[in-house]
């Protein structure tokens, strides 16, 4: 999702639950991840190139770094990985067709964005769970404004350029990517509040 997106829906999930000083940490670790360093050699961080096993394990990973972080001293690289883990955790609906999958297990009206399940387990297991390609250079020219419109008529069904849910611009699924999205981060943070002593969790929350 763009950056903007990302830090509008951490602030809405996350805002009543950490110090104002904690959530700017959370919220910066998380644009980090879309930073070019994050963009070149990091699949993981964004579910891109169907790197759904190793974006999953990506989440597993930074959760516990928060863990081992809080059995430290400090507290800053425990709001950092959370921050990374927020990131990924929201691209896996943007940049997947769990969305897809979901809607396409209704007939007639679909349900609202906001019933969406974030966390639906079959889906998450789904062999036909994937995620957009990266195609060099037709997905390099889909970022430039006014080539955009050149490369998705070249672009295949499975690129990131067609696939993506980044924005509103992408149609009607962007919103049930951004609902799932925004459930997947307060699901991640309950996680971890029945994960963590009580004592670790007030010095996670910083309240």
């Amino acid at each position: 999702m763009l950056i903007p997106i990302h830090e509008e829906m951490t602030r809405e999930a996350l805002g009543p639950h950490f110090s104002a000083g904690a959530l700017e940490i959370i919220i910066a670790a998380n644009r980090k991840q879309d930073a070019l360093s994050g963009q070149i050699g990091h699949d993981e961080f964004h579910f891109d190139n169907n790197a759904i096993e190793k974006g999953l394990r990506y989440i597993n990973e930074q959760r516990g770094f928060v863990l081992a972080s809080l059995l430290s001293p400090g507290v800053l690289s425990a709001w950092i990985a959370f921050g990374r883990l927020t990131h990924t955790a929201q691209d896996f609906y943007a940049h997947t067709n769990y969305v897809s999958l979901w809607l396409d297990q209704f007939n007639g009206t679909p349900p609202t964005p906001v019933e969406i399940d974030p966390v639906q387990k079959s889906l998450i297991q789904s062999p036909s769970l994937h995620s957009g390609k990266i195609y060099f250079p037709l997905d390099v020219l889909y970022f430039i404004p006014f080539m955009r419109n050149l490369a998705l008529k070249f672009l295949p069904e499975d690129s990131h350029g067609k696939m993506n849910l980044d924005s509103p611009k992408q149609g009607p699924y962007f919103e049930y990517a951004r609902a799932a999205a925004l459930k997947r981060t307060q699901y991640e943070f309950e996680l971890l509040k029945k994960i963590l002593t009580p004592e670790m969790f007030a010095k996670f929350t910083d309240l």
